[in-house]
Parts: C-alpha cells; structure tokens; sequence
C-alpha cells in the first residue's frame, strides 16, 4: 500500500463520526435523518435539552407562528402529514414543540443527538481531511463534514447597560425564558424592545400584569394576524388538499401561501387601492407584507399608500391620540423591516395600567437593584423582559470558533460581509455546508430547509458515489453568488432601512453600518440556481 493510501486509511480509522451537526432544530433533525438513510454515522450537538431549536428555546409568552401551521409543518413524510392535527391556523409555541417532539419520537432521532451540548469551536484538518469539534465541556470529536443547522435568529442579544447584574427581579430574554411558568398577576413589568418577539409578549403579559411599561426605541408597522381554532371539517381539507398546498409553496416568492400581487399600486383607482388594503387588513397571516402590490416594496409612492393606510389603521385602534403617534413609525415604511403580527396588541395602549416609553427621546441609562433610571425618570419593576432580538445571520456563526484553511477564521473571513456560494458554502471552509446559512432563500422557513438539506444530502450522495471526500466552494462561485446578492438587492427600500435584515445590531459591536445581508431573490430562482449547480455536476465545486 502506498504510503498517501496509508495516510487516507489512518485518517478514516481516526474519525469519530462521518458528519456532525451542530443544532436539533427542525433543519438539524432533518439533516440526521437524511444523514442516516445514506448509511452515515451521525452525531447532532444541541446546547439545549431537547429538540426543537427556534420552539426549544422561545417558549416566551405568546409566542407562535406568523406563517400558517400546515404550510410551516414537514412535508417530506406524508404519513407524518396523516398523523398529526394542527389545532389553530397559527400554532403557539407549545403546540409546535409538541409536533416537533412527535417528529422525533417518530423517527427515533434522540439516540443521534447529544443535549447539552454546546459547540464551542470547530477547526480543520487539511492533512486529515476533517473537521475537529470541541465542545464546551473540552470534549473533542472528529468527522469527515461539519453541517451547520444554527438558525437565522438565533443567537439572543442584550442591550448594554450599566447595572445589568445588580436588578433583584426577574429578568430574562425572551429566546432564554425559563421552562416553568412565570405569574405576572399583579406585578410590576417592564418590556424592553417592541419588534416581533416583544409584540407577542406585550399582548399576553397585558392580560394579567399589575402594570405594564413598555420602552420602545423604534415603532414598527404591524398587521392583525386573525388567528382562529381549526374545525374538523377544515382539518380534513387541509389534509386533503396537502400536496396542492406545498406545491403552491413552492411556486410562491417567499414559500408562504401568499405572494405579491401581478398589479402595481397606481395601476388602480384609489378606490379599488383601498378596497384591496382593506381585504389584506381583514386576512390572516402575513398576506398584508408578502401578498400586497408587486411595488410595495420598490416605489416610494407606493410604499407611502399603504404605510399611511396602516398608520390610519393605528390611530382608528389606539385611543390617546399622543400614544398612538408614539406607534407609528416614522423612520422606515410598511413592509421593509419584519412585520410582526399582532391580536389586539394596539388595544393594549388602551388600558390604565400600561404606560408607554419614548427610550429614544429619552433613553435607559442603568438598570438598577429595584428597576431602571431613564434620563427623565426611575421606575421600579418585579420583572423586566428583555425583548432585544438577536445577532442575526451571523451571528450565531460569530459566536463559534470556526477555523478553515490554514487556521482562517470565519469570522475574519467574514469581516467585511458573508461570502457564500448559495448560502451553504464558503471558499476556504471546505466540507462544510450552512443550513440556512447567509444569502439562502428565506421566507417560510421550513420550504427552505427542506430544499437545503436535500442539496446537501444529494451533493453527499454524489461524492459517496465517486469516492470523493473533499468539497469546497471555488473562489469564482462564491463572487459570482455574491454578486448576485447584491445586485438583486439594489432598489428594494428594505435595504435602506437598519435592521437584522441588513446586518444591523447596535447592541453588536462591529454591526452599526448597512450591508447586504441577505438573499432577497424569489425561492424558486434560488432553487432555480442551486439545481443548475447541481445539474452541471457540481463544477463550480471543487471535489477531490
């Protein structure tokens, strides 16, 4: 035996496993069991203690889908699709652990997935052909790929104020809210934040708090999200009309039931504009963002008609007049930063004991032992929520220690903005793929997922079936995707907005300027250019 074929055996014998995935979310759980029925040895690492990722760990009051449950659930098993009841069109968080939970049981996924823990870095081996993981608990395992299933909006951040430590409440961030129930019946609470997790927070904690502040830094447009129970009679249509469902997903823009409408807003009378604004007000789910004019998010004009229908809708729903202009932004228009939805969350401001905060007129200062001083006042609080997002996109990527080629930090690599081919791999970074990384199809999350670990497990299959064992994005796919990203970018006013959906954290240092964060494009040209790549061979590959 030569001595090159030697070195290759050594290097099998020393792997621990074939792939490793960090993450028991919906992609990660998936990815294992696409993982398992290619003959591959397999190990999940999940820092928490059960499966479910997002639902693990927002288990916030009032959590739960702004996408439609049947068209968010898997949809790759159909006797999965026979065995489970969706109980409401937007499921709560409880319910959608439970499904998960389900899933897992189904497929025997737990004797894979190893809980608690947390992945502190991972390195590759050039010579070795691997990638070596260590743990937080210093334990180290080694396996031929490293596939990420980390999230889009996973990684939780906190403001930086002083004091933080010293309040002798409760605090908490929503995605780290403790498993056993917190009463707030008659209890002093604070809400820091008003994006999406905070609406749906605001909205159950104002049935039974004592009293309610809310310190809001930026208003954003939200939309009723008109949930209601599912009937017997609805569940066996949807069940029944399931593959005609998906299959409109994945027609649609973003994956969701709902898509842009063909007409421009100006192409009809103001009449027939404010009929149709109505209609999307009345409907449920996010059909007011995703299904609105085809324009809405690319015309000025355009964006003012329906910017300024909500803002009527605001002022109609909220009494004081002076509160209700605190609620309607000023900065950015109706739809180019994240929707939230919302039941009876602009009622909440009618109610004695809420009180709302301007914090950017006057700011939070320090958190204190008994509540927190603003520039104008001190409040005292049991408990203060801290509704403050996430580092999104990369930054649960940021928060790994993941070295490519020759010791090459992802993070450096990325200082200046990801660099992806398609979103799953990097230049440098060989065998390993991103689940949802930067720059993939969005949208309704689970449709991606779904296309993204079936690309992988194909190019796996592939390169099982040739005996390659080595796979890195080329220099020129990576710059071609980028590009790509970027030019399909240009016009759209949500990439003149600072949010999480154009790298923009303030409570991240390094993460204060506008860049192209992501992949704006429609889902089936995504998917379009991820076929073609894998139709052609994977040629913009380089294999080994």
């Amino acid at each position: 035996m030569s001595a090159s074929l030697e070195a290759s055996a050594e290097a099998e014998q020393a792997l621990d496993y074939d792939a490793i995935v960090i993450g028991a979310g919906m992609s990660g759980m998936f990815q294992l069991l696409r993982l398992r029925e290619m003959g591959m040895k397999a190990r999940v690492f999940e820092a928490g203690t059960g499966v479910g990722g997002t639902w693990y760990w927002n288990r916030y009051p009032g959590a739960r889908f702004d996408s439609e449950s049947y068209s968010y659930g898997f949809s790759f098993s159909k006797e999965l699709l026979e065995e489970w009841n969706w109980s409401e069109h937007f499921a709560p968080q409880p319910e959608t652990l439970r499904y998960l939970n389900m899933v897992a049981d189904k497929f025997d996924l737990r004797r894979d997935i190893q809980f608690r823990a947390r992945v502190a870095a991972a390195h590759w081996d050039e010579a070795a052909r691997h990638w070596a993981v260590t743990l937080e608990d210093g334990s180290r395992h080694v396996s031929r790929y490293l596939i990420t299933a980390i999230g889009v909006l996973s990684a939780p951040t906190l403001p930086r104020f002083e004091g933080m430590d010293s309040f002798r409440g409760l605090a908490f961030h929503t995605a780290r809210w403790p498993h056993e129930p917190i009463d707030f019946a008659g209890k002093r609470v604070a809400v820091i934040g008003t994006g999406a997790t905070g609406v749906q927070t605001i909205q159950e904690v104002a049935k039974t708090a004592g009293h309610l502040t809310i310190f809001q830094r930026t208003p954003n447009w939200c939309a009723p999200l008109h949930n209601r129970k599912i009937t017997d009679e609805e569940q066996a249509k949807i069940r029944a009309d399931y593959p005609a469902m998906f299959q409109r997903c994945q027609e649609t823009f973003s994956c969701f039931l709902h898509t842009p409408d063909p007409r421009g807003t100006f192409e009809v009378t103001k009449e027939e504009r404010e009929a149709f604004y109505e209609e999307l007000y009345a409907s449920p789910g996010l059909c007011i963002w995703v299904g609105n004019f085809k324009d809405t998010l690319t015309d000025r004009a355009a964006n003012k008609e329906i910017s300024d229908f909500v803002a009527r809708k605001i002022r109609q729903r909220v009494k004081d007049p002076r509160v209700a202009e605190m609620l309607i932004p000023t900065n950015h228009g109706f739809g180019t930063r994240r929707v939230p939805l919302e039941t009876r969350y602009y009622e909440v401001y009618n109610q004695p004991n809420v009180l709302l905060v301007d914090s950017k007129a006057t700011p939070i200062q320090a958190i204190t032992p008994t509540g927190l001083r603003t520039t104008e006042a001190e409040y005292e609080f049991d408990i203060i929520i801290y509704a403050t997002g996430f580092d999104a996109l990369t930054g649960a990527f940021d928060r790994i220690d993941i070295r490519g080629e020759g010791g090459l930090p992802l993070k450096q690599k990325w200082a200046q903005g990801a660099q992806t081919m398609l979103g799953m791999l990097v230049e440098d970074f060989p065998n390993m793929f991103m689940l949802l990384g930067p720059h993939t199809a969005l949208g309704n999350i689970p449709r991606s997922i779904e296309y993204n670990v079936e690309w992988v497990a194909a190019l796996l299959r592939h390169m099982q079936a040739s005996g390659l064992t080595r796979a890195e994005a080329s220099a020129q796919a990576v710059a071609a995707w980028t590009e790509h990203v970027k030019q399909i970018g240009a016009g759209l006013l949500t990439n003149e907005v600072d949010s999480w959906m154009t790298g923009v954290n303030r409570n991240v240092e390094g993460k204060e300027t506008r860049i192209i964060a992501r992949y704006s494009g429609s889902a089936p040209d995504y998917r379009a250019w991820c076929d073609r790549v894998a139709a052609e061979g994977y040629r913009d590959l380089a294999l080994s």
